[in-house]
Order: C-alpha cells, then structure tokens, then sequence
C-alpha cells in the first residue's frame, strides 16, 4: 500500500499529462461494484469441556458456563475464533497463534462463583481481568473482608442484569459518598434506573378562605354525640 500511495504521484505510463491517481479516480467509475464479501473460515465440530474450553490448533478458548460438555461449532477465521451453538454465536476470541495457550473470557465464568465465589482471588479466568477503575476498587475493599467475594459475585450479577456502565456509575457515586457497601450500591442503581418525571405546572383556581378555622376541640364533642345517637 505504501509503494502505491508512492506511485500514484508518478506520470501515467500510457496518458503522460496525467497522474496514476488521476487515472485511477476516472477508471473507479467503470468498475463494477464489489460483491458481497467472501466469509473465508474453516469449520468443525467440538465438544466444550467441562472446564468451558473448546480447543482449536493446541490452544483453548472459552465458552458461556452453560455450554459445558456441550457440542458447538467453531469457525477459524484469519484472525479470529467464532463458536456457535447452532446458528446462535456463543463466544468470539482473537485466534492465538501460539502453543498450549488458554483465552478467557472472564464473563463467561461469573454464573459458577455463586458457588465458588473463592475463585475470584486466584482463578486462572479472572487472573488478568481488567476491569473499570471504580468496580476494580470495590473489588479489592471486598476482597480484604470475610464474605466479601461474594458480596462482589453478588455486584458482578448486577451488571449482567443491568449494564457494567450503569454499575459503574453506581460505584463512582459510592466511592464519592464513601458509603461502598452493597445495598447502597443497589440503592444508587436503583436511583439511576428510575425514570425521571418532570413536574407540569398546571394553574388550579382554588377558593380562598374568607373566614379562617379556629382551633376548637368542643366542636369534636358535638360530633361524637351526634355520631352516638346514630349508632
């Protein structure tokens, strides 16, 4: 491309009063449009392992946890690694070029630290994880008390409920009040989710008092007896 772009200042070969580029830019207009482009990959059948690996070329890719032990195809692109569970695609990784080499997808993993919650601290998944700047600090304030790494698979959910740029705004708002516990946590998404209901200001003609009330407790007496006689 570079020896093109060089080129293209240089005089026409055949039309000498014109440039390449110049010469090129009149040609485009007879050229017919491209096609669609060629989907070039190589298919095959896999079966995920339990671990939620599915292997290609002695490297490992991960799968959503409930595609486990399940048969998916994966397309090898030139660049790329697709799995699908059917015609539905399931995961998409940069294709790794290398040997022995495993690509997580951390999100792919959270539904099972509801039961293994520890796995957040040193699980091969979630080692290089990265992470907002705001949910990251949550992390590691969680992961310094007891129960805390389920607190934060509990955070982690909420994203996949929500959004990760909801619950980061959440996290942001948390670390400025300095109040970083879960419930607040929930509390400000709830905040942030609400819908915002502006206030019509309609005119209301309303009576004006001409005799204003007295504070006088006998007038209460007097109800209850007649509310007596009734009942």
């Amino acid at each position: 491309m570079a020896r093109c772009d060089g080129l293209g200042d240089k005089a026409h070969p055949e039309r000498k009063s014109q440039t390449i580029d110049e010469v090129f830019t009149q040609e485009q207009t007879q050229l017919r449009p491209l096609g669609r482009p060629f989907d070039g990959y190589v298919e095959k059948a896999h079966r995920a392992t339990s671990t939620c690996l599915v292997q290609y070329d002695s490297n490992y890719y991960s799968v959503p946890a409930q595609y486990a032990k399940k048969s998916l195809s994966l397309r090898a692109y030139a660049r790329e690694i697709v799995i699908y569970d059917k015609q539905q695609r399931v995961a998409r990784h940069p294709r790794c070029f290398g040997k022995h080499e495993y690509l997580f997808e951390p999100w792919h993993y959270v539904p099972l630290l509801k039961q293994k919650p520890g796995a957040l601290r040193d699980g091969a998944p979630f080692k290089q994880w990265q992470l907002p700047v705001a949910i990251n600090t949550i992390k590691h304030q969680y992961l310094k008390r007891i129960g805390g790494d389920r607190e934060f698979v509990a955070l982690l959910q909420l994203i996949q409920a929500h959004n990760i740029e909801l619950v980061t705004t959440a996290c942001e708002r948390a670390i400025e009040e300095k109040t970083t516990q879960l419930a607040a946590i929930i509390n400000l998404i709830n905040r942030l989710i609400e819908p915002c209901i502006d206030l019509i200001d309609i005119p209301r003609n309303y009576p004006q008092l001409t005799v204003l009330p007295q504070a006088n407790c006998k007038r209460y007496e007097q109800l209850l007896r007649f509310g007596g006689s009734s009942l």
